[in-house]
C-alpha cells in the first residue's frame, strides 16, 4: 500500500501533491459534491454513458481550476482576495473642511 506525506512539519500548513491549506479542502469538497451529484443523475436514470461523461469532465475541471488557484493566490490568497473586496474603495467624508478642524468641547458631567 502506497503512502502519501501530507504534513511535512510543525508550524507548517498541510500540503498534499502541491495543494496548500483552503484549496486542499477546495478540493476534497468539491470531488465528494460531484460524487453524490454523480449518483444522484444516475439514480435519477439518466443514461450511464452521460453520467460518467459529466463526472469526468467536471472533476477535471475541478481539479484544473483548483490548482490554477493554488498556483495564482498562494497559501492565504484567498483570504487575502475576500479582505480586500469587503475594504471600501474610498471614504467620503460631508462634512466642511472647517468643522474638521475645530475642537469638541468634552461635556463635562454635574
Amino acid at each position: 500500500m502506497a503512502e502519501y506525506p501530507v504534513n511535512k512539519g510543525i508550524g507548517r500548513p498541510v500540503e498534499f501533491k502541491g495543494l496548500k491549506a483552503q484549496y486542499l479542502f477546495i478540493f476534497c469538497g468539491g470531488l465528494l459534491a460531484l460524487f453524490i451529484l454523480f449518483v444522484i443523475l444516475y439514480m435519477v436514470g439518466i443514461d450511464q454513458w452521460i453520467c460518467i461523461g459529466f463526472g469526468v469532465v467536471s472533476s477535471s475541471v475541478l481539479v484544473w481550476q483548483t490548482f490554477a488557484l493554488n498556483a495564482r493566490y498562494g497559501e492565504h490568497g484567498l483570504m487575502k482576495l475576500g479582505a480586500a473586496r469587503s475594504h471600501p474603495r474610498y471614504l467620503i467624508n460631508r462634512r466642511r473642511i472647517t468643522r474638521l478642524f475645530k475642537r469638541q468641547r468634552k461635556e463635562e458631567t454635574t
